[in-house]
């Protein structure tokens, strides 16, 4: 690798780990951290905040994960360093070094590296979230649904070792940081979308 992609990956994981909800939130006085879940992304602002500014944090958060990807194919013509860099990202926005390395859970930053890297599963990631909310009414268990999806779908002979990789490393990361929400789903105490912190 050179130089570049280097700084490329850096830069992923440093834009990943700026927190848009955190940020978002304190416009309006809300310290996520301290309401509902304790998370910093959208889904906590939505019932911490409203509408709005959860829907300015999950297009922050997406981009987060798109931009990098994007900015590493432009300028390295390489898959490779942009699945890194789409990897770094998510790792920032999970593990940011400004919060102590205690972040969110990636969901949103991991759609837009999949937009970045592979629309077409992407926008199916989307459409597989959004089914399952409309069904189930449980964020955790649509982003759970649709990563389940993605990682059945890296089984496919037409993608990248790359794009591979990336799955089974974002769809892993998802289920581990969704644990806890695992277990409240598990005891039927998971809170639906909608509700309020």
């Amino acid at each position: 690798m050179k130089t570049l992609d280097y700084l490329i990956i850096v830069g992923a994981y440093l834009l990943g780990a700026v927190p848009f909800g955190l940020l978002i939130a304190k416009t309006k006085g809300v310290d996520l951290r301290r309401v509902g879940s304790g998370n910093i992304g959208t889904t906590n602002v939505l019932r911490a905040v409203g509408k709005k500014e959860a829907i300015i944090t999950l297009v922050a958060d997406i981009l987060k994960g798109t931009v990098p990807v994007l900015v590493a194919r432009g300028l390295t013509q390489n898959d490779t360093v942009a699945a890194l860099a789409g990897a770094a990202a998510v790792i920032g926005h999970d593990f940011p070094v400004y919060l102590g390395f205690r972040g969110g859970k990636g969901v949103a930053t991991s759609i837009g590296v999949m937009l970045g890297l592979n629309p077409l599963l992407g926008l199916l990631l989307i459409l597989v979230w959004l089914i399952t909310a409309f069904l189930f009414r449980y964020s955790s268990l649509s982003a759970l649904t649709a990563f389940g999806v993605l990682f059945g779908l890296s089984f496919l002979p037409s993608l990248a070792r790359a794009e591979k990789a990336l799955i089974i490393f974002l769809s892993a990361l998802i289920y581990i940081k969704h644990r806890a929400n695992i277990q409240r789903l598990l005891q039927g105490v998971e809170p639906k979308l909608g509700q309020k912190a």
